[in-house]
């Protein structure tokens, strides 16, 4: 008899578990962008109030109608635990493969990690547990709620804005939703279409007929089909010529990158890569982010041979390099974007990578074991308000890796750019899921923006997309190898880049408010608290 409700209290935290894992398989590199439905339908189901006893994992350990704060909190931990080790598991390869951990501490670091982000999703949640009376109120504050869980995650501890529900949707009939709300609008359109079919399932409405049930149903099914016609929106426009670029992917591995004696070999590939550019005659080469493993003002020589290369052949060259200035009466490293060429600019990466580009708490724990001893973890963040590179004629928006999975820092930064350009070196990774992801995220902010994207990257993946989110050239990975691709300029903003986060802040705040009103609804007998149905 323990055992057995031992086994009952435990299954709805593995059902939980399980919800989280399954919506890593929406991402890339699976792209089954219906495990999303099926995860956040399954959370909502264990969370959704029902009207009666029928059957199920939650019957016996969690009453349909008195889940607590406490209780929900668990099921979210459970979930958020399941979607971030699995989506996040490629932090384990950068520890121990590149940050030179032991396996056993590397499972340490790897599980306090996952912990922390399954928290933070989950800290919202307790909320629902006074607003699931009412069915309306129930998925209005789900949706919102959900969103709340994935915006705190852009901020807290620095944030770490990765596996967003929406990002499995750039190319179904959510991605229309992209322009006007982002990445966060596509995800609050799922939670809320997956907490009415959980009210469905649960029966909690007196009769599928009742109006509470056909209004749910019917937003539920046509924010859908508004995202297929979405699409055929253009928030932006196009200006200017179109414009011929070459990348360069030299395939440097990182445990070689900074090391003296491959110094040489990495200059050569890279300058080799882009003779053969200039020989096809196109109009910008690109490396990728700390291209030379250098500091910008320790090799001059090198720096007036790639500016006169640019010059004599009138081909532009934007490369990522560190770049030291003097900061209050001291040296600083940025980890930077440097255009040589008719117009010599730089600008400075402002949003950092905690361990590997500075150490929190450096005071304390630098030096303690190697991982927070990183090579480039001294780097310190450019000043905000930097204007957009100019090169071959057009104006880019420069965003260095880890830059690129903030929404709300790529709108602000578009707004006077033509084009985005993000430049990355993902070789931290390995051979794990972590740099498709990447490159995932970076579709979804051409779509929020309306621009095209180049994305430059040492090891893969290095590609082109179009504003609509598709990949129009690409280079397989872990290859040295050269790729030339054409772009536009586009010009205009979308609805996202004007209201920026805060307004969808302001719309799930505007949802909550609802239904906690929905909530107060008077009146109520019996079973039409557990149904949510006001007595006619």
């Amino acid at each position: 008899m323990r055992k057995s409700l031992l086994l009952s209290r435990a299954l709805p935290s593995l059902a939980a578990l399980f919800a989280g894992g399954l919506l890593t398989l929406s991402f890339a590199p699976y792209n089954l962008w219906w495990c999303s439905l099926l995860s956040l339908g399954l959370f909502a189901w264990l969370l959704a109030p029902g009207r009666d006893a029928a059957s199920g994992i939650a019957s016996s350990a969690l009453p349909r109608n008195s889940l607590n704060g406490k209780q929900i909190f668990w099921l979210a931990l459970s979930f958020g635990t399941g979607l971030f080790a699995t989506g996040g598991s490629w932090v384990y390869v950068s520890i121990t493969d590149f940050g030179n951990s032991s396996p056993v501490l590397g499972v340490i670091l790897t599980a306090a990690f996952v912990g922390i982000l399954a928290l933070v999703f989950a800290l919202p949640f307790p909320l629902l547990a006074r607003l699931r009376a009412n069915p309306i109120s129930f998925a209005l504050a789900f949706a919102a709620l959900w969103f709340v869980s994935e915006w705190c995650r852009t901020w807290m501890f620095t944030g770490f804005p990765w596996l967003f529900a929406g990002y499995g949707h750039i190319h179904t009939w959510l991605a229309g939703w992209a322009p006007i709300l982002s990445v966060y609008g596509i995800g609050m359109v799922l939670a809320f279409t997956a907490a009415v079919a959980a009210l469905f399932i649960r029966r909690s409405f007196v009769s599928w007929k009742s109006t509470q049930a056909l209004s749910l149903l019917a937003a539920a099914l046509l924010t859908w089909p508004a995202g297929l016609l979405l699409q055929n929106l253009e928030w932006t426009e196009r200006t200017g010529d179109t414009k011929t670029i070459g990348l360069v992917q030299a395939n440097i591995p990182q445990d070689k990158k900074w090391r003296p004696e491959f110094r040489g070999e990495t200059i050569r590939r890279y300058q080799s890569a882009t003779e053969e550019l200039h020989r096809k005659n196109v109009d910008l080469v690109i490396w990728p982010e700390a291209a030379l493993p250098l500091l910008y003002h320790h090799a001059p020589n090198l720096m007036e041979a790639l500016q006169n290369s640019a010059q004599e052949t009138k081909t532009d060259l934007i490369t990522g390099i560190l770049y030291d200035t003097e900061q209050d009466y001291r040296r600083v490293v940025h980890n930077s974007a440097a255009v040589f060429g008719q117009e010599q600019q730089v600008y400075h990466k402002r949003h950092l990578v905690p361990f590997g580009e500075y150490v929190p708490l450096e005071d304390w724990i630098r030096g303690t074991i190697e991982f927070f001893n990183l090579p480039t973890s001294f780097i310190r963040p450019g000043p905000e308000g930097q204007k957009p590179l100019r090169a071959s004629g057009l104006s880019w928006a420069p965003l260095i890796c880890y830059e690129i999975v903030y929404p709300q820092l790529v709108a602000q930064s578009s707004g006077d750019a033509g084009v985005l350009l993000t430049l990355s070196n993902d070789a931290w990774f390995g051979r794990s899921i972590g740099p498709l992801q990447h490159m995932q995220m970076a579709q979804m902010r051409a779509l929020e923006t309306q621009r095209y994207l180049v994305r430059g990257t040492n090891t893969g993946v290095t590609a082109i997309v179009a504003p609509n989110g598709t990949i129009t050239e690409q280079l397989p990975q872990f290859v040295q190898a050269t790729m030339i691709g054409q772009v536009e300029s586009r010009s205009g903003y979308t609805p996202f880049m004007l209201i920026g986060v805060w307004g969808i802040v302001a719309l799930a705040a505007l949802m909550l408010v609802s239904a906690v009103l929905l909530q107060r609804r008077p009146a109520m007998d019996e079973e039409s608290i557990f149904a949510g149905e006001a007595t006619d």
